[in-house]
């Protein structure tokens, strides 16, 4: 019986990790009160238990303090009985004795059982909370075992975890046996044992899922420097890399956007915005508000509060749906920040408007500067004609009057306009290529074209008259048919005379 006690313990130390010294004095622990409940003994009687690991065997041992008069046979013994044992014996000093049953009553032996339970219990309690409260920050992965008052009980393996309402992703429908990723948020210990609260809602949740996705931040070249969360709607988080050869937004989106596409699938669909961190505040206040286009970031003394001039057309982005986008970029960044557009700013005293550029006053000055570049370039055109026909003048050669022999005039062929004539500016060579000037100087040189209107109008007769001529002969061949039977004729095909 001895033996199979020890080995009991040994299997109770294997399957459920409770030490084999925590067994034996919970064993010893009950043998002490079944003995104290089995002989009528009070809670203060003095027994000890000694229990062999090796061999099994089991000695109680009642202590009696020694004193001159005895009050308590149970607890205390006469100086001069003391000495009859050892007479080294003094007053104050315990007496023990071997008191071992040879056999526990009923009552006493279900005593000894429920204590040792009770202290079994406390061991694999006390276990569990020294495993998990280490691990509050973590994140496990757990089933789903019912949903009890709205909070979701959640099987951890060793231990039952409690999902909490508050900790619930409005989106998400928790089923029964479903697998999912817990952050413990809280690890308490109460009288029923170690309590384990999850979320589903919690940052870090988020952050560990992409530190499981992104081997660069595992590696510890891309860093996570915030995350702003609304459970189930909308998440920014801010990279940073430490090597500027790896972009830490490409890192984090993935090859066509594979590794985040794989953080929204355990969130059930949450939006998440990944935004590059840099030093400078204002510049990481405008990349926190994207997808909205910045104008202008202004910061106070403090650098906790910030005001933002965004466009018009980009203030209800800027903003989000029910301020969701603004509400995510203050978190993200640590600074309030109020959003103005650029018609609202303008009564700012800290707002400059930066100098914009009237095109309307631009194109009216290009236009003024357009005729004069023209006259320029006609008078130009016109110098050099003129002194091309007076070059061929000069160098046409006097008639030879030998008879059979006739010379031809010597002609060199003049230089390009555009090599005589200097070109100052991008205006001027607009007017040179354009067509209005060259139908100007075409009249100025051989005059206008002008066409009667008689002649127009007989040329619209001719035109009609062939037109007819051209429908007639269609219809001549469109009446052309082929018969090749019977069937295909028609009255029309006999020409029979309506009046006959």
């Amino acid at each position: 019986m001895n033996q199979e006690l020890i080995g009991a313990l040994n299997e109770l130390e294997k399957e459920r990790g409770i030490s084999k010294e925590i067994l034996v004095e919970a064993i010893e622990t009950a043998i002490v009160s079944a003995y104290k409940r089995n002989f009528s003994m009070s809670s203060g009687a003095n027994v000890r238990v000694d229990l062999d690991q090796d061999t099994g065997e089991i000695h109680v041992f009642s202590r009696r303090r020694v004193v001159e008069e005895v009050s308590d046979p149970k607890l205390e013994i006469a100086l001069d009985e003391a000495r009859t044992i050892d007479p080294n014996y003094e007053v104050g000093d315990f007496v023990e004795e071997e008191v071992t049953p040879h056999d526990f009553g009923r009552i006493a032996a279900q005593t000894a059982k429920q204590v040792v339970i009770q202290r079994i219990r406390e061991a694999e309690r006390s276990i569990v909370y020294n495993e998990y409260a280490n691990r509050a920050g973590d994140v496990v992965n757990g089933i789903i075992q019912r949903t009890d008052h709205r909070n979701v009980i959640v099987d951890l393996g060793k231990v039952e975890a409690v999902l909490p309402v508050g900790e619930q992703i409005p989106t998400e429908r928790y089923e029964p046996n479903q697998r999912m990723k817990f952050y413990i948020n809280e690890v308490k210990q109460s009288s029923r044992g170690p309590q384990i609260f999850l979320s589903r809602t919690h940052p870090g949740l988020l952050k560990y899922l992409f530190e499981l996705e992104v081997p660069e931040i595992q590696s510890g070249v891309v860093e996570i420097k915030a995350v702003a969360r609304e459970a189930g709607f909308r998440s920014k988080i801010a990279v940073f890399s430490r090597d500027q050869n790896v972009d830490p937004v490409g890192a984090c989106v993935g090859n066509r956007g594979l590794r985040v596409q794989a953080v929204v699938s355990q969130l059930s669909g949450e939006k998440i915005d990944i935004i590059a961190w840099v030093p400078d505040q204002t510049a990481f206040i405008a990349n926190a508000l994207s997808p909205a286009a910045v104008s202008k970031v202004y910061l106070d003394n403090t650098g906790k509060a910030a005001y933002v001039v965004v466009p018009d057309d980009q203030l209800s982005l800027a903003i989000g749906k029910e301020g969701q986008n603004a509400r995510l970029a203050a978190r993200l960044t640590g600074c309030k920040i109020d959003i103005k557009s650029e018609s609202q700013a303008l009564t700012e005293p800290f707002f400059e408007p930066e100098p914009t550029i009237d095109l309307e006053k631009q194109a009216a000055v290009d236009i003024e500067s357009a005729p004069q570049a023209q006259i320029a370039v006609e008078d130009q055109k016109q110098d050099s004609v003129e002194a091309r026909r007076a070059r061929v003048d000069t160098d046409q050669p006097e008639p030879d009057m030998e008879v059979g022999r006739r010379s031809t005039p010597s002609i060199e062929k003049p230089a390009k306009e555009s090599e005589n004539m200097p070109i100052e500016d991008v205006a001027a060579l607009l007017a040179k290529l354009g067509s209005a000037n060259k139908r100007k100087s075409w009249e100025e040189r051989f005059g206008s074209l002008s066409i009667a209107e008689d002649d127009m109008n007989e040329q619209d007769q001719k035109e009609a008259e062939s037109e007819q001529q051209d429908k007639k002969s269609k219809k001549k061949k469109k009446s052309e048919k082929v018969i090749k039977d019977f069937s295909m004729l028609t009255l029309e095909d006999f020409q029979f005379d309506d009046q006959e």
